[in-house]
């Protein structure tokens, strides 16, 4: 009994591992498509993010199920109810890239991002992206230098998300209401998406010591 419970708990983590690899590619693709207003990428974004709305259901029933017929204890309970709060923070990454791809769907012909903030979306992106990949290490090592490294990323995010709002409120700002109502939204997707890589971090942190890093409860209260 112990081994399939065991099994059980290990096809969890593989599927957090999926799903975070999987909102990774979101994201990538969902830049190269608001980069270049290619809608059939955008499309293919929007189609895709079902698959990662499938495996979070997949892997919150499962572990109900854990919960359900197996009474884990300890560190098991921990790792079965921070699985749960981890996939709905990977789902909601899959959801925010699913948006930038909605947007470039929204725009086309036309490029979401007016030429001045061109470069601090890409940034963004870079940094997003970047996260992700890191999210997945995490899953994969639990070493937790690397939940550091994401929150010095996020630090990077918001930054830029705050330079973006800062832009908007100049006087020397022209652009029309849709123009500004899309920068504010993209500027916001991205910097959401990187504070649930740190949620995922701060909860594989709780897994593993089994206590919340200050560090990592305060990059997410400063938002």
């Amino acid at each position: 009994m112990r081994e399939v419970f065991q099994a059980e708990l290990k096809s969890i983590g593989d599927e957090l591992i999926q799903m975070s690899k999987l909102v990774a590619e979101a994201m990538e693709r969902a830049y190269a498509s608001f980069e270049t207003a290619d809608t059939d990428i955008a499309q293919e974004v929007i189609a895709a993010d079902q698959r990662i709305d499938y495996l979070q259901n997949s892997l919150d029933e499962r572990a109900i199920d854990v919960l359900a017929l197996q009474g884990p204890v300890a560190s098991d309970l921990r790792m079965i109810v921070g699985s749960l709060r981890m996939s709905a923070s990977l789902e909601r990454m899959g959801d925010l890239a699913r948006h930038i791809a909605q947007l470039t769907r929204l725009r086309y012909p036309n490029q979401v991002a007016p030429a001045r903030l061109v470069d601090t979306f890409k940034e963004m992106a870079r940094l997003d992206i970047k996260i992700a990949h890191k999210v997945t290490q995490l899953l994969e090592t639990r070493d937790l230098t690397i939940a550091s490294e994401i929150i010095a990323l996020n630090t990077s995010v918001d930054k830029l998300h705050a330079s973006v709002f800062r832009a908007v409120a100049e006087a020397e700002w022209a652009e029309s209401a849709p123009v500004t109502a899309d920068a504010t939204l993209t500027s916001r997707y991205f910097e959401r998406y990187a504070d649930h890589g740190v949620s995922v971090a701060r909860k594989v942190n709780y897994l593993v010591t089994g206590e919340w890093d200050p560090e990592l409860s305060a990059a997410l209260d400063q938002d």
